[in-house]
């Protein structure tokens, strides 16, 4: 049947036009089977995709400049996996940019060797579907974008109002602007029962600044997943994406998580601005006493320097600036990390996978394989990191890292909680760093204002409990407080912008014998530390409060 039906088909064509076809129709084999054996010699699998659906989502992987430019397109896409076509698979430009493409999206991608007649085939489809546009990966926000609505949609009081005219892209042009000019940390956009909740994490605290119609919802999460390159009909799993903002001589990279909820979803945008890294470690707020101290410590060749305090007490950022301050050319750092947050020129670093086996302990241990000076692993979770850590540490390497306790003095019985052996973990610690984030008062509306009676007593009963070895001197006859009502400058929220308040407690004999004892106490090792000359991170704030950086009740709301 299938005979007559091509018999049937050629008898509208001559002699010469037969042989034409035939002979096109032979070289189109002739090459697909050489695309084959290309791909047989560069061991992948090789795929036709003339006559294929390719799906939307799939040619959205890569845009249709690069896919012309690199002779590359996605054909399938699936949960975790994109699988990738290829015209020529030796190409170097080509191999970077799918390196570059596949750190970018997370995501695992299988090669596939496909002729040009495939490719060409497939780049039609990209003009069949309009929304796969040039901008897919990123969304720019002009100079001008920002102060256009800098200043019409400065008072995130009244934004809510403002916004109900405006179009779902003009929407969240508007917020992701107000995020940016307000200093965000995180854009969270929350379908509820009856309407859409939009807030922004403005110095730690969650800011209601939008109420949105409900039927928004599809618009605005499927604007959201087409930039961040999440599927738009998946709804009932959870996604992380990406994208990135270019704003004034800034990149700001935007981490996008999307969670199932019983009325929709919860979209998350975690803002990491480039410029971040720039802290240097002057500028993290130690009090001259702790400064010293601290610097003494990340001077040495070797031992270990930790981080402790709760997730969003800025351990990450300290690190980043002790490695600003730590960087040359002389040494060599390679840092570990989940994810990476900030990119260090001059820093080798390393995110973790723990999908495809590639753990902290298991990284750690390639890492001491790299010859490094220092090394920085984002957190000591566990025993088998720990121990290396500590092995890195007392074989001459410098080592940084960040676990979760309470305080400084906290984090010894969490290393021995873990199992960690107390003869070990003595000599291989240089410094403990307990820290908390509070808001600094707006400098242009705070003023003076007096305690009530019992926050006064508890201020002062803390305040004289600060070790004379510490080099502090407190007139208590003349202690002053602060607050702020709130203005224009600081969005009628009274605060702007954070500060660290730390404390830093360095090994002494003492301590070491605390340590040694296996029986010592978080509280009896923080009371040696004072003694020692340790001042408390409360301590730390209430000092900041009387210079009038912040106020005695924010100390109070994180480090009481």
């Amino acid at each position: 049947m299938a005979d007559d039906t091509h018999a049937s088909a050629q008898q509208g064509f001559s002699a010469d036009e037969k042989l034409a076809r035939k002979m096109a129709q032979l070289g189109a084999q002739q090459k697909e089977q050489e695309t084959q054996m290309l791909g047989y010699s560069a061991g992948l699998p090789y795929v036709s995709l003339v006559g294929i659906p390719i799906s939307a989502g799939a040619l959205a992987v890569i845009r249709e400049g690069d896919a012309r430019g690199y002779r590359a397109v996605c054909f399938l896409e699936t949960l975790g996996e994109k699988k990738i076509g290829v015209v020529d698979p030796y190409n170097e430009e080509t191999k970077k940019f799918l390196q570059h493409l596949q750190e970018e999206k997370h995501d695992t991608f299988s090669i596939f060797v496909i002729s040009q007649n495939s490719l060409e085939s497939a780049l039609k489809l990209y003009g069949q579907i309009p929304q796969i546009k040039e901008d897919i990966g990123g969304v720019e926000i002009t100079e001008s974008d920002i102060e256009k609505y800098g200043s019409e949609y400065a008072d995130i009081r009244t934004l809510n109002e403002k916004l109900h005219d405006k179009s779902v892209t003009d929407i969240l042009t508007i917020i992701v602007s107000v995020a940016l000019n307000t200093g965000s940390s995180d854009i969270h956009v929350e379908a509820e029962e009856g309407d859409i909740k939009a807030r922004l994490r403005i110095d730690g605290i969650l800011h209601d600044i939008a109420t949105l119609p409900l039927e928004y919802w599809k618009q605005i999460a499927s604007r959201i997943k087409l930039l961040s390159g999440l599927k738009i009909n998946i709804v009932d799993r959870p996604q992380d994406g990406r994208f990135t903002i270019h704003y004034k001589n800034d990149k700001v990279e935007v981490r996008v998580s999307t969670l199932p909820t019983g009325y929709g979803e919860s979209v998350v945008m975690r803002l990491l601005r480039s410029t971040a890294t720039g802290l240097s470690f002057e500028d993290l707020g130690l009090s001259p006493y702790a400064h010293k101290l601290l610097k003494a410590e990340i001077d040495k060749p070797n031992g270990m320097v930790i981080t402790t305090g709760p997730t969003g007490s800025g351990k990450t950022t300290t690190l980043y600036a002790i490695l600003n301050y730590l960087n040359s050319s002389e040494i060599k750092i390679i840092t570990l990390e989940d994810p990476i947050e900030y990119k260090l020129a001059g820093v080798n670093q390393s995110q973790i996978d723990a999908d495809k086996g590639y753990t902290f302990a298991g990284g750690l241990r390639s890492i001491l394989r790299q010859d490094p000076d220092i090394i920085m692993v984002g957190e000591i979770r566990d025993l088998e990191t720990a121990d290396t850590a500590i092995n890195a540490a007392l074989t001459g390497h410098l080592v940084l890292s960040t676990i979760h306790t309470n305080s400084a003095a906290g984090a010894v019985p969490r290393f021995l909680a873990m199992g960690v052996k107390e003869f070990l973990l003595a000599p291989s610690l240089n410094a403990l760093i307990g820290q908390r984030l509070v808001r600094r008062l707006c400098p242009e509306c705070k003023k003076e204002a007096a305690l009530d009676a019992p926050t006064k007593e508890k201020a002062e009963r803390i305040l004289h409990g600060i070790s004379p070895l510490a080099g502090v001197n407190v007139d208590f006859l003349k202690l002053k407080f602060w607050t702020a009502e709130g203005c224009d400058a600081c969005h009628g929220l009274a605060y702007k912008g954070r500060i660290g308040i730390y404390e830093v407690m360095v090994m002494s004999p003492e301590i070491e014998q605390l340590i040694l004892s296996k029986s010592a106490s978080e509280y009896q090792i923080q009371e040696m530390a004072v003694k020692n000359g340790m001042v408390t991170m409360v301590q730390d704030g209430l000092l900041r409060a009387l210079e009038g950086v912040t106020s005695a009740e924010e100390v109070f709301s994180v480090a009481d």
